[in-house]
C-alpha cells in the first residue's frame, strides 16, 4: 500500500471509495466520476488516461483487512486544507448520482468529514446542495 498519494490520486480514492462501499458499482457513478475528472479546474493537469489505474488501485486497497482506514487516511493527508470541501462534494456528488444514498454511503460521508476535519454544518450544506441539484418534478 502507498504511504501517501498525490491531491488528484485522493480526490479520486473519494469517489472510487463512495461508489464501492455499497457493493453495487453501477455504470452512473463510474459516469460521473469519468465526466467530473475530465471537467473540473480542480483537475486540471491530471491525466484521465490515468483514472482506470488509480480506480483499480483504490479497488485493491479496499479489499484489504483495514483498508478502509488506510484510504481515509490518504485522503485526509493529501487534501490540502482548502480542497477539503471540494473533497467532500465530490464524493457527495457521486454518491447522489444514482438518486439512492444506501446506509453505508451514509456511514462513509462521516468517516470522510472526520478524515478530512471538516464541520457537520458545513457537510450538510453541501449534502443539501447536491441532493437539490437531483430533484425531479
Amino acid at each position: 500500500m502507498p504511504n501517501t498519494v498525490s491531491l488528484h490520486q485522493a480526490l479520486i480514492y473519494a469517489m472510487v471509495t463512495i461508489t464501492v462501499v455499497d457493493a453495487k458499482v453501477g455504470d452512473t457513478e463510474l459516469n460521473r466520476i469519468g465526466r467530473l475528472v475530465q471537467t473540473l479546474p480542480v483537475f486540471s493537469g491530471f491525466d484521465p488516461q490515468r483514472l482506470t489505474h488509480i480506480t483499480q488501485e483504490c479497488g485493491e486497497m479496499l479489499q484489504v483487512e483495514g483498508g478502509l482506514d488506510a484510504v481515509l487516511a490518504l485522503i485526509g493527508e493529501a487534501v490540502p486544507d482548502h480542497l477539503t470541501e471540494t473533497a467532500y462534494a465530490l464524493a457527495v456528488e457521486i454518491a447522489v448520482a444514482d438518486l439512492n444514498i444506501a446506509r453505508e454511503e451514509v456511514r462513509f460521508l462521516a468517516r470522510l468529514r472526520d478524515a478530512l476535519g471538516l464541520d457537520k454544518l458545513v457537510t450538510a450544506a453541501i449534502e443539501r446542495s447536491a441532493t437539490a441539484r437531483y430533484q425531479s418534478v
